[in-house]
């Protein structure tokens, strides 16, 4: 078996190989473990009010189980995405999968809040096995194609992101919540087991010592200019798309609407339509439209929440916002990585790990932000904060040379 992939190697006898040259199956199977993995930060929102309930904490506190699993994100992406670059990409999945299965073994069995907000520190912790995974598809990429292929394999993550909410909120009704966490740790150990026998190994593009390796992602930070502007882009547009999702389960199990755990999975299935712009985006980052298309999202996000301000009385205007802003968020983390992924081809992995971890930390603030303020000023103010965020990074957007 090869020790190192890249877009030169031929892809094993008798595999289909598409236009680019990368085996069809491969993307496949990177889109969908990218979204299998991510999936678990967001398992637990749709049940917030039901959690709650069983552990006798407010509404408000249960709603620090989404913040804290994203934290543990970033620190996954700040201290074990960056071993991406130093160790065999193989290996290290295979031990952060394991490791990700336990946890949410252990949050299906959690018998006190406390020890369910561990279990899902660890687990959102480990989950960044799906940004090892996207630099793993930009690296066996070809130039000129990159931007699909990250962009097929995106589309795959975010479709998880999306889909997580109602496969958690179907099972649930179902089986009940534990469930929801068992059944992923069951799916994490299938798919460690799939990618250890499918993917090819994969040498090491450094071989710093792995304080030297954290130490140099920061010296990325500092260097790249460019890391720094896409992160915090992606950081206001994601803490938009955490507001919304975090809080309007609230409005629509409130009292106009009445929804059930369910009823708010299936509204979360129409945000998954948003999914389907991320190759067009890979498409446009492969023409040299990243910067006009960026600005094109940050407007898009403004206009869904003033769509959204409108929604608290139709739950038609809520689903199209919904729409809109999947779609505006998305475009513009393919656009992001296209441009963070050609910054230094031999540190894509740490690159992605400062990009991430910017991106998480706006996602996190977003949804403790949108918790507190919905709680505070109902959904209006919610919808004012989602169109604040995209409206600040285009005003830093317009500086951009």
């Amino acid at each position: 078996m090869s020790t190192s992939t890249d877009a030169h190697n031929p892809p094993p006898s008798g595999t289909a190989k598409t236009p680019h040259g990368v085996p069809g199956w491969l993307i496949v199977l990177l889109a969908v473990a990218s979204g299998m993995t991510v999936a678990n930060l967001y398992y637990a929102q749709p049940l917030l009010f039901t959690l709650s309930n069983v552990f006798h904490t407010s509404p408000a506190t249960a709603g620090a189980l989404i913040t804290l699993t994203q934290v543990g994100y970033v620190i996954g992406m700040l201290f074990l995405v960056p071993l991406g670059d130093r160790l065999e990409k193989r290996n290290l999945i295979t031990v952060l999968l394991t490791i990700t299965t336990l946890a949410l073994l252990a949050a299906g069995l959690a018998t006190s809040f406390p020890m369910l907000l561990i279990a899902s520190l660890v687990s959102g912790a480990t989950s960044v096995v799906a940004q090892i995974l996207v630099p793993f598809a930009a690296g066996i990429a070809p130039d000129h194609a990159r931007g699909r292929i990250v962009g097929r394999v995106m589309s795959g993550l975010l479709t998880g992101i999306l889909l997580s909410r109602t496969l958690s909120s179907l099972v649930s009704d179902l089986a009940g919540w534990r469930v929801v966490f068992i059944g992923s740790a069951a799916l994490m150990a299938v798919l460690a087991v799939a990618l250890r026998a499918a993917l090819p190994q994969h040498a090491p593009t450094t071989t710093l010592p792995y304080h030297h390796v954290l130490r140099s992602t920061f010296q990325l930070v500092r260097t790249h200019p460019a890391l720094v502007r896409r992160g915090l882009y992606q950081a206001a547009m994601f803490g938009a798309f955490s507001a919304f999702w975090t809080t309007v389960s609230f409005v629509l199990t409130g009292p106009r609407f009445h929804y059930s755990s369910v009823g708010v999975g299936v509204f979360a299935l129409v945000g998954a339509a948003g999914a389907a712009i991320a190759p067009f985006a890979g498409h446009w980052a492969d023409r040299g439209l990243v910067r006009p298309m960026t600005g094109i999202t940050f407007v898009a996000a403004a206009l869904a929440f003033a769509l959204a301000g409108f929604g608290g009385r139709s739950v038609v205007l809520l689903a199209l916002a919904a729409i809109l802003i999947d779609v505006a968020v998305q475009a513009s983390l393919v656009l992001g990585q296209h441009t963070v992924y050609q910054l230094d081809p031999s540190a894509r992995a740490r690159l992605n790990s400062a990009f991430i971890a910017m991106f998480f930390a706006g996602g996190a603030a977003g949804s403790q932000l949108g918790s507190v303020v919905y709680h505070a000023g109902g959904w209006t103010a919610v919808t004012v904060l989602g169109a604040a965020l995209p409206l600040a990074a285009m005003l830093y957007w317009s500086t951009e040379r």
